[in-house]
């Protein structure tokens, strides 16, 4: 579909609530072995015609997708529901979990049928078999468009906090890399990852589309494959630079504070507050801080390049966004947050493997993907 700078603004400018919605990418295991399985198929003839679920590129992917949602509270049940209802699908064919990556499978896996995933293979070959990453997308309905391209570049800014919240994949092939989330740097094998470019408007959008287009590298929108994105099919700003997360409850904390954001810097562009965009570089500074330490490193001030305690940072930011969850229900999920942001799925993981191996640790990713949500007696 070819996108125009009217089209896009039509979308964008089309009547909508600011409602939030989520896309998972979960792992499928073996259930003997716990590696990955390539099992995607099959589980899909097991709920197909269910619109929650879709393949991926990974045939030991599968994806959730939610509609658009009021606030996290609904994120939260609606995704208990669907684990819930896919673990069941998928029972004699695979366990079900969630990490950005998987801690000990093989670097390359097999890849699902379909036209659009043969371009995939054609376009990068074996480097499309390497990625066996798993994330969770947060989009955002903001209107009118001019507001949404707001919301958008002040979110650039926010990435790496988002990232360092939600760090979940330290393990790789069988050995801690040092990161906290290994996942956006096997993305970068692909391009169009990292920090987003700059959007001052739809026209510069649909430009940056037609180049693509032309030049071969872009067919389509949705390769525009950057840690966030004006969706031009949904009409959403999303964030794509969350690791999955291991529990319905941390899935929703990651989707709260996103919610709450967009809110935050959707009434700062109504107050006719306008921020000079910042320097992508100065940003993906940030993001390798974000990427490599994950809370126990510094983010600079992106003016000043004083630098402060990851943690401080979040924490802060986590007080300044409590009235705009208040307001959109969801302060339980924001309280899950700050748990997050003392102790991330990275964190978790590297305690799991210490305490029982590798065998424990997916074994704890297991059972936080069926846990309830509120429960917090579990794989925390």
């Amino acid at each position: 579909m070819t996108h125009t700078a009217e089209s896009l603004t039509a979308t964008f400018d089309a009547p909508a609530p600011f409602t939030v919605g989520i896309e998972e990418e979960l792992m499928l295991l073996d259930p003997e072995t716990l590696d990955l399985a390539s099992k995607a198929r099959e589980l899909l003839e097991r709920v197909e015609g269910d619109g929650r679920f879709k393949l991926e590129l990974p045939a030991a992917q599968f994806e959730i997708a939610s509609p658009s949602l009021r606030s996290a509270p609904d994120v939260a049940t609606f995704l208990q529901e669907a684990r819930r209802d896919l673990k069941q699908a998928a029972a004699g064919v695979a366990e079900l979990a969630c990490s950005g990556v998987h801690p000990f499978a093989d670097e390359e896996g097999e890849l699902n049928p379909g036209e659009r995933y043969k371009r995939t293979r054609r376009e990068y070959g074996g480097l499309a078999r390497r990625q066996l990453v798993f994330g969770l997308q947060v989009h955002v309905a903001v209107r009118p468009a001019d507001r949404a391209l707001a919301v958008y570049n002040g979110l650039r800014e926010y990435l790496p906090e988002l990232l360092a919240l939600a760090a979940n994949s330290p393990f790789y092939r069988g050995a801690d890399t040092g990161l906290a989330a290994v996942r956006p740097k096997l993305c970068e094998l692909l391009p169009r990852q990292g920090v987003p470019p700059v959007l001052r408007s739809f026209d510069e959008y649909a430009d940056a589309l037609a180049w693509g287009r032309r030049a071969g590298g872009i067919p389509e929108a949705g390769v525009w494959w950057w840690e966030l994105r004006p969706h031009p099919s949904f009409g959403t700003i999303e964030v794509r630079v969350p690791d999955a997360q291991v529990t319905v409850d941390d899935a929703t904390a990651i989707a709260a504070v996103v919610h709450a954001l967009a809110r935050e810097l959707a009434e700062e562009h109504d107050a006719g507050e306008r921020r000079t965009p910042t320097r992508t570089w100065r940003i993906e500074e940030n993001r390798w801080q974000a990427l490599r330490h994950g809370l126990d490193g510094t983010l600079a001030d992106l003016t000043t390049g004083e630098p402060a305690p990851t943690r401080e940072r979040l924490s802060a930011l986590l007080d300044r966004l409590e009235p705009h969850a208040e307001a959109l229900g969801a302060q339980a999920e924001l309280a899950d947050a700050r748990e997050l942001a003392s102790r991330n799925g990275a964190d978790r993981q590297r305690e799991r493997h210490a305490e029982g191996g590798m065998r424990a640790l997916a074994e704890w990713l297991v059972a936080g993907f069926a846990m309830p949500k509120r429960g917090h007696e579990g794989p925390k």
